[in-house]
């Protein structure tokens, strides 16, 4: 189609995401998952190939600008984990909107060297590909004992007692370890015992993931006693072309992996990228999380345009969008890429004030009342797109999810959600441990 024709639901796509990126704990693709449920009926609004552009332009918008609620609300998802950390170190030292642009950054590098690996994307990735699908299998092994061995024993209180400090040495790392374990467990009930009705299997995992990632923080938010200090907005930020390079490197190492790896999501890319390169500059590691989750989310959908990879799905919007369009040649490939630069383009300059809007709103009302209020919002969405027991899986999911926060070990444990039954199927005694469970 002509571009000038697409050029609308590119702009449509790029403003719709600006506002839910906004709004704490939700995510993208249950945004999307609402849109494809209603697809057929909307069918009218999307002629020709507009649809698959104005979801592509949706996900760029969201990957750069959804890190203002994770910054400044607390309630981040999986991938935009590891800037809570640093970035809310900055926003507690008034410096929201510097790490806010720092991240910004990291996407538009990211969006940049996704334009410039065309070549590579057409001859390298089918060979990397049929190298990796036989050993898919251990590779996850081996990422999942990674993760459960990078998390070390972290001593805080220095009891006197040497059964004291061993106790509190090891209960962050065990509670990370409960952690993958238990959301383990729940990936595999929820994958393998259906609780939703069959015409909404596609949002299965949407409970889980808000129960995991959403639900802890706003419930901390609430209780919290910390007050968010005022908020400084620099007319620039110190970083120069070095520390941008070396953060985009780190992020398009971490997220180009995950895009590729099927179950393996930016945060984990980001945690082996950040080990592999060693990254402690604070601004290198802003940057390269924002590259990472761009990289990540919008890799892995251009990954689905790319010609000779046989419409490989990568991460949930291909999923979404595979059964309702097929992409066919270089000028679909190219149409996704005209499309990520635009929007990404806009997302960016879109970032700006709204950083501005949101320090606005958290130093007029109470962050305690804006997490109340998005708590019901999480309950309402959950509540309305898959019922009661789409409500209990998160409740419990969300127990699970409070574990690594109240203990201080990594949230991305919660990703053995998916990591565990996926892998267990990979290995070939998944139908073995669901009947050991009595699932089946």
């Amino acid at each position: 189609m002509n571009f000038l024709i697409l050029l609308p639901y590119i702009l449509l796509g790029t403003l719709f995401a600006a506002v839910i990126s906004l709004v704490p704990a939700l995510h993208i693709f249950s945004v999307a998952n609402i849109i494809v449920f209603y697809y057929l009926r909307l069918a009218g609004i999307f002629p020709g190939d507009t649809f698959p552009v104005f979801m592509m332009s949706m996900l760029v918008t969201w990957s750069i600008i959804n890190t203002l609620p994770a910054l400044f609300l607390g309630a981040p998802d999986e991938s935009a984990m590891f800037i809570v950390l640093p970035g809310q170190k900055y926003m507690m030292l008034g410096k929201g909107y510097e790490a806010a642009v720092l991240s910004g950054i990291g996407a538009l590098g990211a969006i940049i060297v996704l334009g410039l690996m065309t070549p590579v994307t057409f001859k390298i990735f089918p060979v990397i590909r049929s190298l990796l699908v036989p050993h898919m299998a251990w590779i996850l092994t081996l990422i999942i004992a990674y993760i459960l061995m990078s998390e070390w024993p972290k001593a805080t209180l220095r009891p006197k007692t040497k059964l004291g400090r061993a106790i509190d040495g090891w209960k962050s790392c065990g509670a990370g370890i409960l952690t993958f374990i238990l959301s383990g467990i729940l990936g595999i009930f929820i994958m393998s015992k259906p609780y939703i009705p069959i015409e909404k299997a596609f949002m299965n995992i949407v409970p889980a993931f808000v129960g995991l990632y959403a639900l802890p923080w706003v419930i901390t938010n609430i209780i919290s006693k910390s007050e968010i200090p005022p908020q400084y907005i620099s007319r620039s930020v110190s970083v120069d072309y070095n520390l941008i390079g070396r953060g985009t490197f780190a992020g398009m190492l971490g997220g180009s992996f995950a895009a590729l790896m099927p179950v393996v999501t930016g945060g984990i890319g980001g945690l082996l990228a950040g080990h592999a390169t060693a990254q402690k500059d604070e601004r290198i590691f802003i940057i390269s999380q924002g590259a990472s989750k761009t990289a990540y989310y919008v890799g892995a959908f251009l990954l689905f345009f790319v010609p000779y990879l046989s419409h490989l799905r990568r991460g949930g919007m291909a999923w979404m969008v595979s059964p309702l369009y097929t992409a066919y040649g270089i000028t679909d490939y190219c149409l996704a890429l005209a499309t990520i630069a635009l929007s990404g383009g806009l997302g960016f300059l879109l970032l700006l004030p709204l950083s501005r809007f949101t320090i606005n709103i958290i130093t007029k009302f109470d962050y305690r009342i804006v997490s109340l209020v998005t708590t019901f919002i999480v309950f309402a969405m959950i509540g309305g797109m898959v019922g009661l027991r789409g409500i209990f899986v998160m409740i419990v999911a969300g127990g699970i999810g409070l574990i690594p926060v109240l203990f201080h070990s990594r949230r991305m444990n919660c990703m053995g959600v998916l990591l565990v039954p996926i892998t267990l199927n990979m290995i070939g005694i998944g139908p073995a441990v669901v009947r050991l469970l009595g699932l089946i």
